[in-house]
């Protein structure tokens, strides 16, 4: 009996192992094929509710796709954009630097801008390099386009 027991719960431990890794394989080949695309960065998103305390930083990659910046969760297996911040109307609304209680959870030289379109209010932290080149993708908007740069 005994012997039979550790056969079984060996079984079901070797289930379970065996889940965890494909469940990490398929996130890894999932961020590897954005990234193979092009036109990502990683960036970390909150959201801003219009009272109370905003919600949690969530590690994501941001793809670029023509006006619209695709907002993914690292650690997830949807193909689908979680969020998707359109270029056109878009209102950059502050800039900062992190605080020292969000500073572990983001990239050492992570910063911050708001952004607004609409109902939408989101804080984006990416590194100094990707904030430049989404604030130059937001300035290369086509004539016409309604986007403010505070």
């Amino acid at each position: 009996m005994g012997e039979r027991l550790a056969w079984d719960v060996g079984g079901v431990l070797a289930v379970l192992v065996t889940v965890a890794l494909l469940l990490l394989a398929a996130v890894l080949l999932r961020r590897w094929l954005f990234q193979r695309r092009g036109g990502t960065v990683e960036c970390s998103l909150r959201t801003l509710p219009q009272d109370g305390a905003p919600g949690p930083w969530r590690l994501g990659i941001g793809r670029y796709k023509g006006d619209e910046l695709h907002w993914h969760r690292v650690f997830g297996l949807r193909s689908r954009p979680r969020q998707v911040i359109h270029r056109r109307g878009l209102v950059v609304s502050k800039r900062r630097e992190p605080g020292p209680d969000e500073a572990p959870g983001l990239p050492p030289d992570a910063g911050i801008v708001e952004v607004r379109n609409g109902d939408l209010r989101v804080e984006l932290a990416m590194s100094g390099a990707a904030l430049t080149g989404f604030l130059a993708w937001l300035e290369a908007a086509p004539p016409g386009f309604p986007v403010d740069i505070s």
